[in-house]
């Protein structure tokens, strides 16, 4: 087995500053249940901290008041060769994220900004797989945005459909480990979308129901470390017996409103 190499990257993130759960727009988000703000404060600290000891780059967006969400920072737009795909959200409380992200953007520089016309959730559903991107669909992007993505990324755009409500985005049902590496939960897709990921990923890491349960597929990978929730013990056994590195951490008060390590790291392509 030859050595995974780690690549530099180049993340955005936003502050939890302003988290809770106080509407419920998946099956995660229950507002009757306390959030412990302090605790997510800590726990996303400790990501950040650990994005930067891994050598990457990590840039912040304010937080804005009122956005709780907005620390789910892949929501936010979709990043290729520096044009940006700003996300349209399908739940009104989330639509004022994206004028945020789309100035952000622009006041840092990037000239090629354009924000979705038909709903798009950003990295949530749109995962950057080397020369293609798989895109979700079936809870909050519009296959629509699919095709649009394709023109505007100049990438080929492989359409996937979720059907479990509690994997409402693509990037909790599955996580790109390298350029041509991927593990996904097959329980999360149709089965015309599990006969293309089998097609396309024949040695795919396939994660269990456990391992989906707590967000284990909402992992960030450098090529080499795999961050992902600590409780995803198994699929943490079988990533390092595919010669990656796994790194668990604490996220479970962001989990609380169905979010985890990816949800919060948008990568910026250059």
């Amino acid at each position: 087995m030859s050595p995974r190499t780690a690549r530099p990257r180049h993340y955005l993130m936003c502050r939890p500053a302003h988290f809770t759960v106080d509407y419920s727009i998946n099956p995660w988000m229950d507002p009757a249940k306390p959030t412990d703000n302090g605790a997510a404060l800590a726990q996303w600290e400790q990501l950040h901290t650990l994005f930067l000891r891994l050598g990457h780059t990590v840039e912040l967006i304010a937080p804005v008041p009122g956005l709780p969400d907005m620390v789910f920072a892949a929501n936010g737009a979709t990043v290729i060769d520096g044009k940006v795909l700003v996300a349209r959200f399908r739940y009104p409380q989330r639509a004022a994220e994206a004028p945020a992200y789309a100035a952000w953007f622009r006041e840092n520089g990037y000239r090629d900004v354009r924000q979705a016309a038909h709903t798009n959730e950003g990295e949530g559903d749109l995962l950057v797989a080397g020369g293609r991107i798989l895109a979700g669909s079936g809870f909050r992007t519009d296959t629509r945005a699919h095709a649009e993505a394709a023109r505007y990324l100049d990438r080929e755009v492989v359409t996937l459909e979720l059907t479990d409500p509690r994997y409402y985005h693509l990037d909790t049902a599955l996580a790109v480990l390298d350029d041509t590496e991927i593990m996904y939960y097959p329980g999360a897709f149709t089965p015309g979308s599990r006969a293309v990921l089998e097609r396309l990923y024949p040695d795919a890491v396939l994660a269990t129901a456990a391992d989906a349960q707590v967000f284990g597929l909402n992992a960030v990978s450098d090529g080499r470390h795999v961050i992902l929730p600590e409780a995803a013990v198994h699929l943490a056994e079988r990533l390092r017996g595919r010669g990656f590195t796994p790194v668990g951490v604490n996220l479970t008060e962001l989990l609380r409103a169905g979010g985890s390590v990816k949800c919060c790291t948008l990568e910026l392509r250059h």
